[in-house]
């Protein structure tokens, strides 16, 4: 029970060790008039035979909690800092702008429909494994230049040196060679495989500066892409080969 004489806070009929112990019950201070009114509270008048020991714990209590919030704040902060720095979650593809999204998945359309047609007519057709090769050749192709524009900017987190501008020609030069295995399509489909997969470990790990709803959507498209040709080589070693000319006669 707390009485209020001449304006002074005095606690009576209470054992002070249960009021610390309500103190301690309450150690989450909000706002910075919270943790003044607890500081206040605090300071009561407790009998003469036990003021200093009593005011010595009392007296703890201002200055242990809000270091100790201090302290959890601060390393909320430093992982906050850390997440923004370089990691990322899938969950970060729904802050994806729309046209980015859109575009980027209807970019699957050719990925997929090569190795669902195959199947579904339970034929391997070189021109159409060809087609596929050769568009994921263009992306791997289009995702080093992307890291080039990234870096050219004034103001862009990934400076233009030898590292971020070196590393987008590699992507480059592997579309080139995939393009070069027209008579062997798995030579081809493993190189563009080989490209996809190092451009997105250069996005994500080697070359800092991409948004997070990037990096996840970049890791959705390559993996369907990656599996799609996959796919296409499954097709290839299990099903019969087929002209698309035999076809049409």
């Amino acid at each position: 029970m707390i009485g209020f004489a001449s304006g002074r806070r005095i606690i009576s009929g209470v054992p002070v060790w249960r009021c610390l112990q309500q103190i301690t019950r309450a150690p989450d201070y909000t706002t910075k008039a919270q943790l003044l009114f607890h500081c206040q509270a605090s300071s009561v008048l407790i009998p003469p035979s036990q003021t200093t020991s009593t005011n010595r714990l009392l007296s703890i209590r201002p200055l242990n909690w809000p270091a100790l919030r201090l302290c959890h704040g601060d390393s909320q902060g430093t992982s906050e800092r850390a997440d923004s720095k370089g990691g990322f979650s899938l969950r970060a593809l729904s802050q994806s702008p729309k046209p980015a999204l859109y575009l980027g998945f209807s970019g699957l359309i050719p990925f997929l429909s090569a190795p669902l047609l195959m199947a579904a007519t339970q034929s391997f057709y070189p021109e159409l494994a060809y087609a596929q090769m050769a568009y994921g050749a263009s992306i791997v192709s289009f995702l080093g230049g992307a890291r080039w524009g990234f870096a050219i900017p004034a103001g862009s987190p990934a400076q233009p040196d030898w590292m971020n501008l070196g590393n987008s020609v590699v992507p480059s030069l592997l579309a080139w060679l995939a393009l070069l295995c027209r008579d062997n399509i798995a030579e081809g489909a493993l190189v563009v495989i080989m490209g996809l997969g190092l451009s997105l470990h250069y996005d994500l790990t080697l070359l800092p500066g991409y948004p997070a709803w990037f990096k996840a959507m970049r890791t959705v498209l390559t993996l369907v892409a990656t599996f799609s040709l996959v796919a296409t080589l499954t097709v290839k070693k299990f099903c019969s080969e087929k002209k698309i000319k035999e076809i049409q006669n």
